[in-house]
Order: C-alpha cells, then sequence, then structure tokens
C-alpha cells in the first residue's frame, strides 16, 4: 500500500518537473525556439486555435523563425496574434511566410525574464510540495492497517522523493538562468 502511495506520488512529481521544463522552454533567451510560440492562439474560422496547428515553424538562423501557413488565409491572423502576444516582438510578411526576428535582450529584460522564471520554479517547487502532503494524508489514514514504523518509513521515503525533485526543478531553474543572463 505505501509502495503505491509512493509510486503514485513520483509519477505526479516527476509530471510537475516535465511541466516545469516545458514553461521554461516557453520563456525566450538570447536565441529563438519554436516552442516559444506554441501557447500563442490564433483566430481562425471563429475559434482559438493554436499557432503550431496553422503554420510550421523553422530556425533559419540563431535569432529568427520563420512562419509558414498551412492555410495562406490564415497569414494576416497568425501575424496579427503573434504582435498582440508579450513576446515584444514585430513579425514581417512577405505573403509566402511570417518572419519574427528576436531582438538582443537588454540587461534590464534579462532580468524581468529571470524573476519570471523564479516564479515559474516556486510553483513547481509548491506542486511538487502538495503532492507530498495528499501523500502523506494518505499514508496517515491508513494507520490501524499497518504499522506507525511503516507509515514512518513511508514518510521518509516521501521525503527523499520530495528533495529529489525539489532539487531537479532548482537545477532546471539554474540551467535557465545561466541561459537568461548569458550574453
Amino acid at each position: 500500500m505505501i509502495g503505491d502511495l509512493l509510486r503514485e506520488a513520483e509519477h505526479k512529481m516527476e509530471q510537475a518537473v516535465e511541466h516545469v521544463g516545458s514553461e521554461f522552454a516557453t520563456v525566450r533567451t538570447g536565441r529563438a525556439n519554436p516552442q516559444i510560440l506554441h501557447r500563442i492562439q490564433v483566430e481562425y474560422y471563429g475559434s482559438p486555435t493554436p499557432l503550431v496547428q496553422l503554420a510550421s515553424i523553422s530556425v533559419p538562423e540563431p535569432r529568427m523563425l520563420v512562419v509558414q501557413p498551412f492555410d495562406q488565409s490564415a497569414m494576416s491572423n497568425i501575424e496579427r496574434a503573434i504582435q498582440q502576444s508579450d513576446l515584444g516582438v514585430n513579425p514581417t510578411n512577405d505573403g509566402k511566410v511570417i518572419r519574427v526576428v528576436f531582438p538582443t535582450l537588454t540587461e534590464e529584460r534579462r532580468k524581468e525574464l529571470v524573476k519570471v522564471v523564479k516564479n515559474m520554479a516556486e510553483e513547481g517547487r509548491v506542486a511538487v510540495r502538495n503532492i507530498r502532503r495528499h501523500s502523506k494524508s494518505d499514508m496517515e489514514a491508513l494507520q490501524g492497517e499497518i504499522s506507525e514504523d511503516d507509515i514512518r518509513r513511508g514518510e521518509e521515503e516521501l521525503q527523499k522523493l520530495t528533495d529529489r525533485y525539489i532539487e531537479r526543478i532548482d537545477t532546471l531553474l539554474a540551467n535557465k538562468e545561466q541561459e537568461l543572463l548569458e550574453v
């Protein structure tokens, strides 16, 4: 029973760390990354549609993305959605593709992005701690069915898991900070 609870907690913690990693990928650094555009929604025939479903995205140069719509009629909507996003970029349209050039980040913008990334990491840590809290209460609910020593050992194992996953989030954060502050 304790083993099942620990496996379930580990699985959920793994998902939390993966989520933090994917969130970090949406924060732009000095170079272009197609994942930056993954969260952009485009108005397409009256309904918001993810940009990745409407166009292919490539990286021809380190600071440029090229967005090639599958349907040319969606070109202006895609361009508008990129402009209105919080990326701070101005796309250019040549009739066939949309080019998104990323300006070099200023020192001030880099520091702002580090704060954003730190908040994302803290949300991930909180998620891992919440998983621990729920698993611990599930273990305590088993009291009477299994011995207190088994519950205590399970809680110690749960704490080790929690520490390990929080450490992974901290490592991801350190890497992303270094990437952001790299000039």
